[in-house]
């Protein structure tokens, strides 16, 4: 989530001061990633020493109110033109959890997946329920919101998906040719090989240069 890029859009309706902020930007997420006074401040801080807004005077009860400049302006443009890029980098740690559990010797990694599923499922209704509790489903508020909640619907759903299809897969396995010793072989100082997906994008960027 880019707190600059959205404080930012926001600044782009017209000047805030920091408590307006984050007051707004709830308002467009449900609340569902609450900001500290402190964040948006040191946010602030940044996106004035980087030119992107301007700091105004304070009004009569102390509000030091930011205004965005015409280059953040363009960076508010460029942010909601662009797509959002998933990092091929980026740790999940529930797949790194259970791909390690899969692999070390006397772990039931059945038990695993079925611990993790309980509290997956437990999640899905939660956002469920939150979905239909709404009072004005076309408010633009309650939209907003809704939207975000649909999005960790999705992904909840997706994420028990991907645990029935992990159980199926190592159910095809014996579990004791899953099991890994440490290795005796000594690792080779240096840049670690390339992980699969790092071959998958070279691979493509190289094709699309042809």
């Amino acid at each position: 989530m880019s707190v600059r890029q959205s404080l930012l859009a926001i600044l782009d309706q017209g000047p805030c001061y920091g408590y307006q902020l984050r007051a707004e930007f709830d308002r467009r997420t449900g609340s569902t990633w609450p900001l500290n006074v402190g964040q948006i401040y040191n946010t602030l801080e940044r996106l004035e020493r980087d030119g992107l807004v301007a700091r105004g005077d304070a009004d009569e009860h102390g509000h030091v109110y930011f205004e965005i400049t015409d280059a953040g302006r363009l960076e508010v443009r460029d942010w909601l033109s662009s797509p959002v890029e998933r990092s091929a980098g980026t740790r999940d740690e529930l797949a790194i959890k259970l791909a390690v559990a899969a692999t070390l010797p006397g772990v039931d990694v059945a038990e695993v997946i079925q611990t993790q599923r309980r509290a997956s499922l437990a999640q899905l209704q939660s956002l469920q329920r939150a979905k239909y509790a709404g009072a004005d489903p076309d408010g633009p508020e309650e939209l907003a919101w809704a939207l975000v909640v649909d999005s960790m619907i999705f992904a909840a759903e997706a994420e028990v998906r991907w645990l029935d299809h992990t159980e199926q897969r190592l159910a095809l396995h014996p579990r004791h040719a899953m099991a890994l010793e440490l290795s005796t072989e000594r690792p080779k100082r240096g840049r670690p090989a390339a992980t699969v997906v790092e071959r998958a994008q070279r691979d493509e960027t190289q094709e699309l240069s042809r």
